[in-house]
């Protein structure tokens, strides 16, 4: 039976009345807890102008110190960290190396006869050079393959640079003439420069400044180079030196199709054909491998045909067709047992007949 005052049904479900109607705003006891507000209590109240409420330290502000000095903390370990191992780190790159000088070499190489001339194709055909390669063709890079310490893209990247410095200081066509050495320049260590540069304003036989060791040149006033394009043919090999230098030894012969810079009208002077032979020495560390530059260590020339006693600093002196050198002007005897002699005769070689165009 229902209670007094309660419809026979009972409490409607959905009304005024019903634990629905407050469902809404009970309060569990972990949110009690966590509320910022805090009734004060009757003695606290009765004080004058007391607030009916007080702030409750929340989670943040009993912690929120602490917290931030341990982060703080974190933060300084960790940068000191990364430093003491920055300093410590056994791995780091070495310093930049300095470059030696550059030791050079230049031979010049006298004909055996009258020099041989004609028409440039022809004379080529004749030659040695006749299965040589043209330009920058005839510097072919080997298969390149990691080393100890040098990766295979680092090897190549030595190559490469030798590559073109090959070409930028025995094929471009303003160098050969005597015009500018600056394609040469750009790739040469800078510990090297003042080197180079002393070489080309003020050329001495003196093994450390032939310019002639450093770029094939000419004087444009006796020499101007013919077409066809000069023929090379050569190797390059690489070797890991040390842990942290990369070696590259360059081997080349260049034939140059050359006439005299002043003709006379008519038809042109007959050619002739000069032939340059370089060894160079590259070395590469690591700061050379990514500045794209190179270091030379040793430069050796054998160029012909030229007579003996020229000047090797300089610019090369070619022989032109027909001319010849005098018998006596060739290279000297030396006797290794003798002791009497001040100083060593120039050096000089002879030019092999075979080197030459055949009849």
């Amino acid at each position: 039976m229902a209670g007094r005052g309660d419809p026979p049904e009972g409490t409607p479900e959905g009304l005024p009345g019903g634990e629905d109607e407050y469902r809404s705003v009970v309060f569990d006891e972990a949110f009690v807890r966590a509320a910022h507000l805090q009734e004060y209590s009757a003695r606290e109240r009765m004080g004058e102008h007391a607030l009916a409420v007080r702030n409750r330290p929340g989670p943040i502000g009993r912690h929120g110190s602490g917290q931030a000095l341990l982060l703080a903390l974190l933060i300084l370990l960790a940068f000191g960290t990364a430093v003491y191992l920055g300093l410590r780190n056994p791995y780091q790159p070495p310093p930049d190396q300095r470059a030696e000088p550059l030791r050079t070499t230049v031979v010049p190489l006298a004909p055996q006869g009258p020099v041989p001339g004609g028409d440039p194709a022809r004379l080529l055909a004749r030659s040695p050079a006749a299965e040589y390669r043209t330009g920058a063709a005839g510097i072919n890079l080997p298969v390149a393959a990691r080393t100890t310490h040098f990766s295979e893209g680092q090897v190549v990247t030595a190559l490469s640079i030798a590559k073109d410095y090959l070409v930028a200081s025995s094929l471009e066509p303003d160098v050969l003439a005597g015009q500018t050495v600056r394609p040469a320049r750009l790739l040469l260590d800078p510990d090297q420069l003042a080197q180079f540069d002393r070489s080309v304003s003020a050329p001495a036989d003196d093994g450390r400044h032939a310019v002639a060791a450093w770029v094939v040149r000419f004087d444009p006033r006796q020499v101007t180079v013919a077409e066809p394009a000069p023929r090379v043919q050569g190797t390059l090999r690489f070797a890991e030196t040390t842990a942290d230098t990369l070696d590259v030894t360059a081997d080349h012969t260049f034939t140059y199709a050359l006439r005299p810079a002043v003709q006379g009208p008519g038809t042109d002077a007959a050619a002739s054909l000069f032939t340059v032979h370089r060894t160079l020495h590259f070395r590469f560390d690591r700061e050379d491998l990514r500045m794209h530059r190179a270091e030379l260590l040793v430069s050796t020339v054998e160029a012909g045909p030229q007579a003996c006693g020229a000047d090797t600093g300089g610019e090369l002196r070619p022989l032109l067709a027909g001319a010849e050198v005098p018998a006596k002007a060739g290279p000297a005897l030396t006797d290794p047992y003798a002791t009497d002699r001040p100083t060593a005769p120039a050096l000089c070689g002879a030019l092999a007949p075979a080197a030459q165009p055949r009849p």
